[in-house]
């Protein structure tokens, strides 16, 4: 999460980062063409009605928390190696106890996209990258998280990007307003991404990460001695400006495919029978609608976003997803950095899944204000309401209040 700076380092509130750089570290690593980055989310969620049964008197879960350290380094500048950085990015997880979404919700989609167990210390990213043919061409391979990181005419495209809807620690935070939950995105593991941006407007991009591979390893194991199944993905997009009275209007339209070689059982358990050679395919789009100046590094103003997603009802749970939502930055006078915003999801379940999934679909509805209160401390209220649970008909639809406290040291 990148922040503008703000007036005097001297005042803690106008800092562009709680420590100032690293007490001023980070400026002397700079000159190296070194680039460190730190970061806290906590998350605190309680279960006010619905879910299964005695959830709302459950405390396990309700707060979690992660930490994010990043390290890129400029190559060209640190070894002279032309064209070339590094990315290394470390993740933390905690507590110890499961989520509160499976103490209290039992949700299929996942109320809080940040949970995952408790973990010291993870490399969950570790690549190369370079670019070729006057930066046109980019080459990035290693341990990756596929979902996203390159940018089209700034806007977050392969794979499955979106300018409103892509980031747990700063956006929505159910998990199926983060990314589209009928591709069967391999956890962070070996791979490789290719993107081509001839054009200002217009780019493709084709990836192929293990299938089989677990975030907290380094991937060879699964890589090199399992089964070489890998899932590929090629995703194209436009990224078309539209007139206003305030500047051109931002959009980005995107669509993919992706591929996935492994046996999948069949979604009926009466079935006994794998397929192999899965295909789906997904959009997202997200459109600015209006803003509020002309300024062209103001982003102040609505914006709104789509997503759809199939995949074949035989081998995956979810057979189609969509989403719809928009966002504002700025609503209230004096607050230009604040966002609101609201989503809606749906993920709905193969006719075949039925002895596991007894509704046709899970339903999702979210709404997040978040507050900017000093360049390094975002505070996020958000609620959400879960309709069938798990897509079940026993847990009873649940409403989720949250709060999520963003700090970057």
């Amino acid at each position: 999460m990148t922040y503008q700076a703000y007036g005097n380092d001297n005042d803690v509130w106008e800092r562009e980062t709680l420590t100032n750089g690293f007490w001023g570290l980070n400026d002397s690593l700079a000159d190296s063409g070194i680039e460190v980055g730190f970061g806290i989310t906590n998350i605190y969620q309680i279960n006010l009605r619905g879910g299964n049964g005695t959830s709302t008197k459950e405390h396990r879960g309700r707060y979690t928390g992660s930490y994010d350290l990043e390290v890129t380094a400029d190559m060209e500048r640190l070894l002279g190696l032309d064209g070339g950085s590094v990315y290394v990015h470390v993740e933390g997880l905690w507590p110890k106890d499961v989520d509160i979404d499976t103490t209290s919700i039992s949700s299929a989609l996942g109320v809080n996209g940040d949970a995952g167990g408790r973990r010291t210390m993870d490399i969950t990213e570790l690549w190369y990258e370079r670019s070729f043919l006057n930066d046109t061409l980019f080459l990035r391979i290693g341990k990756l998280d596929i979902t996203g990181g390159f940018e089209c005419r700034g806007c977050p495209v392969s794979f499955d990007g979106s300018a409103f809807a892509n980031d747990e620690t700063a956006q929505f935070l159910n998990a199926s307003l983060v990314n589209n939950p009928s591709i069967p995105f391999p956890d962070k593991g070996l791979g490789l991404v290719l993107y081509f941006n001839p054009i200002e407007w217009w780019y493709a991009s084709v990836g192929a990460i293990d299938a089989q591979t677990d975030a907290r390893e380094t991937g060879f194991r699964t890589a090199m001695h399992k089964q070489d199944y890998f899932v590929y993905l090629f995703e194209t997009g436009i990224t078309p400006q539209s007139d206003s009275d305030n500047g051109p209007l931002q959009g980005a339209y995107r669509v993919g495919l992706w591929y996935d070689p492994q046996p999948k059982a069949n979604t009926d358990p009466a079935i006994a029978k794998n397929y192999r050679d899965d295909i789906g395919f997904y959009l997202s789009f997200d459109q600015m609608l209006a803003k509020e100046n002309a300024d062209p590094e103001d982003s102040q103003g609505l914006g709104a976003f789509f997503r759809y997603g199939y995949a074949h009802s035989e081998r995956n749970a979810i057979a189609n997803f969509w989403s719809i939502g928009a966002q504002y930055q700025g609503l209230i006078q004096g607050r230009n950095d604040d966002v609101l915003g609201i989503g809606y999801s749906q993920a709905i379940f193969s006719d075949r899944a039925k002895a596991t999934y007894t509704e046709n679909q899970e339903t999702v509805v979210e709404l997040y204000y978040n507050a900017l209160l000093s360049p390094w401390l975002s505070i996020t209220p958000n609620i959400q309401f879960i309709g069938n649970p798990g897509g079940s008909r026993t847990p009873k639809d649940a409403v989720v209040l949250g709060v999520r406290a963003q700090t970057t040291f």
